[in-house]
């Protein structure tokens, strides 16, 4: 997720693309907000102003900044035409930054959660976007842990399907056993997995909220598939990882650095391939 740091100034005609594609989603929801309210995304909706107004406060922000998010317009596409697609939208986003804003006002009619590990950068993001909401993160792991957390975790039953899970979970490091309740009570349809950070040894890297989204997922009981979406797989740990626990055979789309996985829940494997294991039978 982009940090002040790791500001990138983009061509201003990705900014107008931005612009245009949240005011494409307001006109939508204006059109159909008197005639069908099952086109729109979410079981509850919000008040039509509150919705409108997350919306028009994306479209000023990102029309008035020379900061515009780290992932390509393509990138963003392939999330945003999944938000559009679903009949409820719970979105999990591991990650706070200037491309919050845009995924809040994306699904506006649906409940966007953000996961940070940064409680400063929390403040500095929310005195711009103070209707984000979001709960700081502690992660156990440090990117120099990942080959070996990748080469023992197989010794933990709690690190394993069937026996994985996440609230209070600390014999397995990958797991994040102490998120907010909310997170663990609600099924999230989209994940988006854009933090932590990953690029120096002693950063938390990715791992656990790999690890946790596929848990998550496998955990589903709503009908159908988990949408999660991983960024950075041009980075080796991002990559191995998702390919241990979010399974090549479930990646239904590859766009930029930008990987997109459709899992089904446990109860929809058979006992003999993924229901003992993660990616168990990989080709």
């Amino acid at each position: 997720m982009m940090k002040k740091r790791h500001l990138l100034e983009k061509p201003w005609f990705l900014r107008l693309a931005l612009v245009g594609l949240i005011a494409g989603v307001l006109f939508i929801y204006s059109f159909v907000l008197n005639s069908d309210h099952s086109l729109l995304c979410g079981d509850s909706p919000r008040a039509d102003s509150s919705a409108a107004q997350i919306q028009l406060s994306a479209i000023l922000h990102y029309a008035t900044s020379r900061i515009v998010p780290q992932q390509t317009l393509t990138e963003i596409t392939v999330s945003f035409d999944v938000l559009q697609s679903l009949a409820s939208c719970n979105f999990l986003v591991f990650g706070l930054g200037f491309d919050s804003l845009m995924w809040s006002s994306l699904n506006a009619r649906g409940d966007t959660l953000f996961l940070e590990e940064d409680p400063k950068w929390v403040q500095t993001v929310l005195k711009d976007a103070p209707t984000l909401r979001v709960h700081t993160v502690r992660y156990r792991t440090h990117l120099s842990e990942a080959d070996d957390l990748l080469s023992t975790y197989g010794s933990v039953p709690e690190c394993k399907p069937p026996k994985a899970y996440l609230r209070g979970n600390n014999r397995c490091k990958l797991a994040l056993s102490d998120l907010p309740d909310e997170v663990y009570d609600k099924e999230w349809d989209l994940i988006m997995i854009d933090a932590p950070r990953g690029y120096f040894l002693e950063a938390p890297g990715r791992m656990a909220a790999i690890f946790s989204a596929a848990v998550m997922a496998r955990a589903r009981v709503r009908p159908g598939v988990t949408h999660v979406f991983l960024h950075d797989v041009d980075r080796r740990v991002e990559k191995v990882y998702a390919e241990e626990f979010l399974c090549r055979k479930y990646l239904v789309g590859s766009v930029g650095r930008l990987w997109h996985f459709e899992i089904p829940p446990t109860a929809n494997l058979s006992r003999a391939s993924d229901s003992t294991g993660f990616c168990k039978n990989e080709p």
